[in-house]
């Protein structure tokens, strides 16, 4: 006995061949958008490693102008607070990984193909 679905695909690979061209379209598009998510993520480092220099730049002359000084004004705080806040955010967004949900997309897909495969296979038994 063959299986329903051989017998779908010997009598119309067409429709093989067009169910294998979209999962190459879908891998393309998957692929050109995890592309522009490392790309995303690498200016993002770039700039959390300059806005780390800026930070701790101004965080250094700020505690040279409390000491200088010997007042402390709110200033003094806020300035640095600025790049130390570009840290963080450029932080998160550089390690925040794009690349795992559009993988994640692909085999949902496929699972779902297995998934009827199995459920097909369970109707040919009964």
């Amino acid at each position: 006995m063959i299986h329903p679905l051989f017998k779908a695909a010997l009598k119309r690979p067409d429709l093989v061949l067009h169910h294998l061209a979209n999962y190459g379209e879908l891998l393309k598009c998957e692929a050109a958008d995890a592309g522009k998510g490392l790309l995303v993520q690498a200016a993002a480092g770039v700039a959390a490693a300059v806005a780390l220099l800026l930070a701790l730049g101004l965080t250094g002359v700020a505690v040279m102008l409390g000491v200088l000084h010997g007042t402390f004004h709110w200033v003094l705080v806020a300035v640095p607070a600025v790049g130390w806040l570009g840290v963080i955010v450029g932080a998160v967004v550089a390690t925040r990984s794009a690349v795992q949900r559009d993988i994640q997309d692909v085999r949902d897909e496929v699972e779902r193909d297995l998934h009827l495969l199995r459920l097909a296979k369970e109707l040919k038994n009964e």
